[in-house]
């Protein structure tokens, strides 16, 4: 007998989706249960590719908080390697969040159209600075320093690693004798051209020998270890930026479309407001390609407003995050399964995603995220204490350590966080977030891993083999739910032993 057969069987227990959030009552996700399925695959079997907005997908259904504490460009090149996206938050200058997209989109590339170069005069000294803030080595040296002149010689790390001398120019150690490809060449052969000579670098040139685009060995080694990478049309890392909805954020999104940003997500902890819908409008306006969620909501009306201003994709959540006290503090918001799930219900009739934001502190979070019709899952507590998450480790009674903040606690509205709440430019702030600290996890490589076989695990108890299937279940009322009592939440999880070592989330 198939899955199918099975399914539609007389024995349905449990509730469809529709029945257990039309109770009127806010549900968490520790307020109910998937009801298993039926196993006829393997957890291998699973497809996990969901989509983060109408037109882009992602292999993995997660996504890292636009946070201070959370993402910057070493957490969005992780997050993308291994299939997900960043957001970058927008808790500093224009210039400064330009800087952080422009490492991701440059960190991995097919033919780079826009490399990084210099002329014969400038210094080791600038080599320096280019690796220090972008990354990498390997810098085509042109006539007049433009890419718009003559390709005269590369410099690499075996051209200056032994000058002690850092203010000597270039041109007295670049190798001039460099090997190119011509304009019109395919990457195949440019990738065949760098195994054959085995060099870092091959720079493209048209038939005038001017500098058209560059290829990187090193490209090649990560597209064989990070095969599921999120990657643009042009074959960059795939990277998104925050802004707010104050009229300076015009002019913020502008730098990001052309530092080549593919996702804004417009960040406000209570998005259905008139200045975000003239700011989606303007940004859809004006943008081509451009794609733009809105946010954050938790109703149908909300979502309803956001989606006919020109929303891409949608932001759920008001008030569930470990470090957010909304609800006490304006008694504001809604419990965040109902939120999920009502405006995924709506949203779906528009052929728009959600992504679920807030609330998740596990692996079985994420799953009834997506049972209840999230595409995807944005993480701050689950991702800041990684190893590419921004601030240094610290001790506390023997535990490593680092800080985690809400941005609309006291510390980062003074730097800036309060542009999402409406709140910038008061005298006297009103806390609706608080600062704290979260456990060592290691590195996003190993802990994304991590959370995908466990995903898949939980997917094959459902009995589905994909998100989009899942959906269709919830949809179709086959994918079944059952309320918990409190005594039940209890009892399904460690319980009456004298003392226990909880798994530890931390992924190695």
């Amino acid at each position: 007998m198939s899955n199918q057969s099975y399914r539609d069987s007389q024995f349905l227990d449990g509730l469809a989706g529709e029945e257990l959030f039309s109770m009127q009552i806010g549900l968490t996700y520790r307020d109910f249960l998937v009801l298993p399925g039926f196993i006829d695959f393997n957890p291998s079997e699973v497809e996990l590719e969901t989509r983060l907005t109408k037109k882009i997908k992602l292999k993995k259904p997660f996504v890292s908080s636009p946070m201070d504490t959370v993402t910057e460009s070493s957490m969005a090149i992780a997050q993308a390697l291994m299939g997900g996206i960043g957001i970058i938050h927008y808790n500093n200058s224009v210039e400064e969040q330009v800087a952080e997209v422009s490492k991701v989109k440059r960190f991995e590339n097919g033919f780079i159209s826009d490399p990084v170069v210099l002329g014969p005069k400038n210094t080791i000294h600038d080599l320096d600075r280019i690796k220090e803030t972008l990354g990498f080595t390997g810098i085509p040296i042109t006539a007049d320093g433009t890419r718009n002149s003559k390709l005269v010689g590369i410099v690499t790390n075996r051209d200056i690693d032994f000058e002690r001398d850092r203010s000597i120019p270039v041109e007295k150690v670049m190798t001039t004798d460099v090997i190119t490809g011509r304009a019109g060449i395919t990457l195949k052969e440019a990738n065949d051209i760098i195994k054959k000579e085995k060099i870092g670098k091959l720079p493209i040139i048209d038939t005038d020998g001017k500098l058209v685009s560059l290829v990187s060995r090193s490209d090649l080694k990560k597209n064989k270890e990070f095969p599921d990478s999120s990657k643009d049309e042009n074959k960059r890392l795939r990277c998104g930026a925050a802004v707010s909805t104050l009229p300076e954020s015009r002019d913020r999104v502008a730098a990001l479309y052309e530092a080549g940003v593919d996702v804004i997500i417009i960040d406000s902890a209570q998005g259905n407001s008139i200045y975000q819908i003239e700011m989606l409008k303007f940004i859809k306006s004006n943008f081509k390609n451009l794609e733009v969620i809105g946010g954050n909501v938790v109703t149908r009306g909300q979502a309803e407003n956001l989606i006919g201003a020109g929303a891409d994709g949608l932001r759920i959540g008001m008030g569930p995050g470990s470090i957010c006290i909304t609800q006490d503090t304006m008694a504001v918001g809604r419990a965040q399964a109902t939120a999920v799930y009502q405006t995924a219900a709506h949203a779906a009739k528009y052929d728009v995603p959600v992504i679920a934001d807030g609330g998740i502190s596990n692996i079985g979070d994420i799953a009834n995220a997506l049972a209840i019709g999230a595409s995807a899952c944005m993480m701050g507590f689950m991702f800041a204490g990684t190893t590419e998450a921004p601030g240094e480790y610290f001790y506390e009674n023997g535990i490593r350590l680092k800080k985690y903040r809400g941005m609309a606690s006291i510390e980062a509205m003074k730097a800036g966080g309060d542009k999402r709440y409406f709140n910038e430019g008061q005298k006297v702030k009103v806390a609706q977030g608080v600062s704290g600290s979260v456990v060592d996890r290691g590195s996003i490589l190993n802990f994304i891993p991590y959370l995908s076989l466990g995903l898949r695990l939980s997917f094959q108890d459902m009995g589905f083999r994909s998100v989009q299937d899942l959906h269709q279940g919830l949809r179709d009322g086959k994918l079944r739910f059952e309320r918990r009592s409190e005594s039940a939440q209890a009892q399904g999880s460690v319980h009456s032993l004298y003392s226990y070592s909880a798994p530890s989330l931390r992924a190695e």
